[in-house]
């Protein structure tokens, strides 16, 4: 087995464009919530990355990319359900390709590249709970969930050995493993840690419009990582992922745009910033086995289709406060249900026909796979935070709340306010 140079420099750019999409992230949730709580979504942000990098390094990896040691007897086969620890701390684990995953790029690259998705991972489910958890609570919640929920749903799909990837269940690049985990978990804990008092969900609305709007261009921007990069070779697969989800987000965004015209009588700049982020979520599944015109009807799909659940969410007592499952939880399993639709062995010889290429058999496994994910992150994760929550209590105290995060937690602010009340941003002093 021989590096590839060209792989190699593509998968290590790919890494650094997925890294980006978590402060990408971060001022994309930031720019949503209410000002008080700024400072403190996007440090979160970078605070789960940070734990998540030592977490993935330490153990997740093994028991994620490992060989199988925990396995299930299934209709004569042997179906992994973790992995080994034999690459514990990152044993075993150089310059050498592992060929289960990719003969022509060096493990420890292929390591660093799935640790920016197991760290941007957690960091969509705040989104539900944003200005409400404590953020000593928070980080045992990453620590835990990384370990307990994402790892096993990572080696179910992504590890050779992995029950559902035996099975025969299609992720190019995590519409289950990422966007359906996220999304679910999301619904788990908005029902654990409780609704806002009504006079905050009434009067919420972004903070900063711009950053919104930057934060889904910089999330765009990364995603030709996140799934291109997903082909882990500088190959067709990669440029036809490449395209596929470029289009597949502006679909996403002018189909939200639309909807929100005919609905409200004017679009809106949010809605479309949320609407392209849609379409992303969509098309990771499927970016690497569709193509081009697939990929459209994908993301206008989901612009219509996460409209519709955000709209339906607001009238309900669910408090998910920027709408993960709406976006990613629905958009993902849209996304993975679509791949057993448009799925084609034309596009990535390596996949599988869809329906609409003469299997209705992959498009049933594609189900299987969003039932189990969606059944076993929405449980894992609601038990999880029970369990914290007896010991370390995850909700701050009302008077926090009403002040907010970045003072309370952080005893920071986003801007300083001056003696007439109002607020501008910092800057340097005037010199005297």
């Amino acid at each position: 087995m021989a590096i590839d140079s060209g792989d190699t420099a593509w998968v290590i750019t790919a890494t650094a464009l997925v890294m980006l999409m978590t402060p990408a992230l971060g001022f994309f949730y930031g720019g949503l919530v209410r000002r008080k709580n700024l400072v403190s979504t996007i440090v979160q942000c970078l605070a789960i990355f940070c734990v998540v990098s030592l977490v993935w390094a330490l153990w997740g990896y093994s028991i994620t990319f490992g060989p199988a040691w925990f396995s299930l007897r299934l209709h004569g086969g042997t179906f992994g359900l973790l992995g080994n620890l034999s690459k514990v701390g990152l044993m075993n684990v150089g310059a050498a390709p592992n060929p289960a995953y990719s003969s022509t790029i060096p493990e420890l690259l292929y390591f660093a590249f799935q640790l920016k998705f197991a760290a941007i991972t957690p960091a969509l489910i705040i989104g539900a709970f944003a200005g409400r958890v404590r953020l000593k609570s928070l980080l045992i919640f990453i620590v835990l969930w990384t370990t307990l929920i994402y790892a096993p749903i990572a080696m179910w799909i992504w590890n050779p050995a992995g029950w559902l990837h035996v099975l025969g269940v299609e992720d190019f690049a995590g519409g289950l493993v990422v966007h359906t985990s996220a999304g679910v978990s999301a619904v788990a804990a908005a029902i654990v840690i409780g609704r806002r008092p009504e006079a905050e969900v009434r009067e919420n609305r972004p903070n900063n419009v711009p950053y919104v709007i930057l934060g889904a261009a910089l999330l765009w921007f990364g995603w030709f990582g996140f799934n291109a990069g997903s082909a882990l070779a500088a190959d067709a697969v990669a440029v036809n992922a490449l395209v596929t989800t470029n289009l597949a987000a502006a679909a996403g965004g002018v189909s939200w745009m639309l909807v929100d015209w005919v609905r409200k009588g004017r679009p809106s700049a949010v809605g479309m910033a949320v609407g392209a982020v849609c379409g992303l979520a969509a098309v990771t599944p499927a970016a690497g086995y569709v193509g081009p015109s697939a990929s459209i009807v994908i993301g206008l799909v989901a612009g219509v289709f996460c409209n519709y659940i955000a709209n339906w969410r607001a009238r309900t007592t669910l408090d998910d406060s920027l709408d993960v499952f709406a976006c990613h939880g629905a958009g993902g399993m849209w996304g993975t249900i679509a791949t057993g639709l448009f799925a084609s062995t034309a596009i990535n010889a390596a996949g599988r026909n869809g329906l609409l290429y003469g299997d209705p058999h992959q498009a049933l496994v594609q189900l299987v796979g969003v039932a189990v994910v969606a059944s076993f992150a929405f449980a894992g994760t609601y038990v999880l935070l029970r369990v914290i929550n007896v010991f370390c209590p995850l909700r701050v105290k009302p008077d926090e709340e009403d002040t907010g995060l970045d003072i309370a937690e952080f005893g920071e602010e986003a801007y300083t306010p001056t003696p007439e009340g109002q607020a501008v941003a910092p800057g340097p002093t005037p010199a005297p």
